[in-house]
């Protein structure tokens, strides 16, 4: 199901050939270190994060900068919750944004949300966070003096890179994350723009029982 809400959303590395005389090697890519085991509990609790602060989207010259924002998710039931090697995933309602102001003055941004959303969390230090944004999960209209549309991950499934700090609350903070966009429209939009910078700071609460927090641990 869409919502709508008022809001603006929001390399390969080259590899290199080593010659020595008549003699060409390509270089070896360095190892990959193996991800760690990782265990999210209360296992299977509900939570809610909740946005502390403002949240700030900036595609091109133009920033939407909005102070509600929600989500909602439950952390896996045992022994979904643990990873031996590797993040633990939870589904999350796709994220609403309001009270937001633009930098162009006389615009008035919308955006609709949809499709499966999901965060991931792997210990580690620091422990990180990756949010997935659904491929066409956020579209955002302005009207006013410009005319702009903006599809974020619109190709493909997006992974804004996050980190997560265990605490009371324990937090949830993305900080330049940049989020793929495309952008339509006529004179004001940033059509040329092909990337938003997302920066937002998220608390998180245990609703199915508040005297516990949510905690990422080996």
């Amino acid at each position: 199901m869409s919502r709508t809400h008022t809001t603006i959303a929001l390399g390969l590395a080259a590899a290199g050939a080593l010659t020595l005389g008549t003699v060409s090697a390509t270089a070896a890519p360095l190892p990959t270190a193996a991800a760690g085991s990782t265990t999210v509990t209360p296992a299977g609790h509900a939570f809610k994060a909740t946005l502390s602060g403002k949240a700030t989207f900036k595609a091109g010259s133009v920033t939407v900068t909005c102070s509600v924002s929600v989500s909602t998710g439950t952390v896996p039931a045992a022994p979904g919750n643990h990873n031996p090697a590797g993040p633990v995933s939870s589904p999350i309602s796709a994220p609403t944004y309001s009270s937001c102001t633009s930098s162009m003055a006389g615009v008035t941004p919308t955006v609709t949300t949809s499709g499966a959303w999901q965060v991931s969390m792997q210990n580690g230090a620091p422990i990180t966070a990756t949010m997935t944004v659904p491929a066409g999960g956020l579209v955002l209209k302005t009207s006013g003096l410009a005319a702009c549309t903006v599809v974020a991950a619109p190709t493909a499934a997006a992974s804004v890179p996050g980190a997560w700090a265990n605490g009371a609350p324990p937090s949830l903070t993305f900080t330049n994350a940049s989020v793929p966009v495309k952008v339509t429209g006529g004179f004001g939009c940033p059509t040329s723009a092909t990337s938003s910078t997302f920066n937002a700071v998220y608390t998180v609460a245990d609703t199915t029982d508040p005297a516990q927090q949510i905690t990422v641990a080996p």
